[in-house]
């Protein structure tokens, strides 16, 4: 059976005032980079948020990206190993793309500063994660209380789907899955319905943003959040265009990996959401976390 290193990169909502403190010492440099692209503090708005910004999401993915980016360049400059896969949750997809070499560190923040701002602009939508539950019974549930405005955004494990939609729609849906026994229904603190078809401009502007831009092909595999197959050069721009308004495919993704190999998972970057994720999806794996 053969055997796959692969590195995890988390995305929004795994964020917290002071992530980052034991990386920055290490690389003012590219600190120095970010805030020169950027025009303002990333370090500041990690540490201290000062303007309470962290929690908007145009200053939430850039603030994540960096530090998953620092965190890659601390697992390799530390004799960490050398990946055969990578693959991210949503925003975390940039950082293994960023990892692979398909785009360097100061495209990768003109891509999510754009990105953010994109999604930032779509008010009015909200997102709940449903715990408990699987995708089929989800669906089910939706169709016959006719909440036909809610689509499911993240299919995380087995156990865990999140879904998205418009925010009244949202909060109206926790007295129906209260109802349902074993299962847990929290509205996360976020400012749109993600990865649904409300995000479909949004893609469409991100789309053509990038169409003119220069990538590499990734010099090990990255797996798409929208497909749970394999990047190439090729379908660079359509993958992160898409993954705007499609769901998070995260236990396909993992089981794709997983196919007749053994994998060794860790976690780069901000807190361990994706490792517990992988105990949900199967007991069998062996996640690492530094």
């Amino acid at each position: 059976m053969m055997n796959l290193n692969v590195v995890l990169f988390p995305g929004q909502g795994s964020q917290f005032c002071g992530m980052g403190s034991e990386l920055f010492p290490h690389y003012p440099q590219l600190l120095q980079q970010a805030d020169n692209v950027l025009g303002f503090s990333v370090k500041e708005l990690c540490l201290h948020d000062p303007n309470g910004d962290l929690s908007r999401t145009e200053f939430t993915q850039i603030a994540l990206f960096v530090v998953n980016a620092l965190a890659w360049q601390f697992h390799i400059d530390s004799g960490g190993f050398w990946p055969s896969a990578a693959c991210g949750h949503s925003l975390g997809e940039y950082n293994a793309l960023f990892a692979a070499g398909v785009f360097d560190f100061e495209t990768g923040l003109n891509l999510i500063r754009y990105r953010g701002q994109l999604m930032g602009r779509q008010q009015g939508g909200g997102m709940a994660a449903v715990i408990g539950s699987n995708a089929e019974k989800i669906r089910k549930i939706l169709d016959d209380f006719a909440f036909d405005t809610v689509d499911i955004a993240n299919y995380n494990s087995p156990r865990q789907v999140v879904i998205s939609g418009p925010k009244r729609d949202i909060d109206d849906l926790a007295a129906v899955f209260e109802e349902i026994p074993d299962t847990r229904y929290v509205v996360l603190n976020v400012s749109g319905a993600f990865h649904s078809r409300y995000m479909q401009e949004a893609a469409r502007e991100f789309g053509e943003f990038i169409r003119t831009m220069n990538f590499r092909a990734p010099r090990f595999s990255v797996i798409a959040n929208t497909s749970a197959q394999p990047y190439t050069l090729e379908n660079v721009v359509e993958n992160l265009t898409q993954q705007i308004a499609s769901p998070v495919r995260w236990t396909e993704t993992i089981a794709h990996l997983c196919d007749r190999r053994k994998c060794t998972f860790q976690e780069l970057g901000v807190g361990n959401t994706l490792t517990r994720l992988l105990y949900q999806i199967s007991p069998d794996l062996v996640p690492e976390k530094v």
